[in-house]
């Protein structure tokens, strides 16, 4: 059963903007922190940025402020990220994950392990 689905890759130019979106059932997104990762090729999985799905309390890993911007439409199921003035250094896939959080105030980590729910991913790929 599909549960996550990322969809708004693309190939752009260097500081171009793009919108990546994660759909996911109702089930899997009550009530859960989720997050959007990416991992460029040789490298380790890093988080980008997480929300709890209840609250909206979002949070961006430090290196990431500034250009990539997390939100969500709760009644559509769907967490976006939005980044802008793209470098080369941002070509990588994109993921989104969760996990089921019952507590809506709860700082979502950025931590790959934490999340048990995984979506295919879509690929971003940056020219100079």
């Amino acid at each position: 059963e599909v549960q996550l689905v990322e969809s708004g890759g693309g190939s752009v130019q260097a500081g171009g903007s793009l919108r990546l979106s994660c759909t996911a059932s109702r089930y899997r997104y009550t009530s859960s922190c989720m997050g959007w990762f990416r991992q460029a090729p040789g490298k380790e999985r890093e988080g980008v940025a997480s929300l709890h799905t209840t609250s909206g309390r979002a949070y961006s890993a430090d290196s990431m402020k500034g250009r990539f911007a997390i939100s969500q439409d709760n009644a559509e199921n769907t967490m976006y990220l939005q980044i802008d003035r793209l470098e080369p250094a941002d070509t990588a896939h994109y993921y989104c994950a969760s996990f089921r959080e019952p507590d809506r105030w709860a700082r979502c980590p950025l931590s790959a392990n934490e999340y048990n729910y995984w979506g295919q991913g879509t690929e971003v790929t940056v020219s100079s």
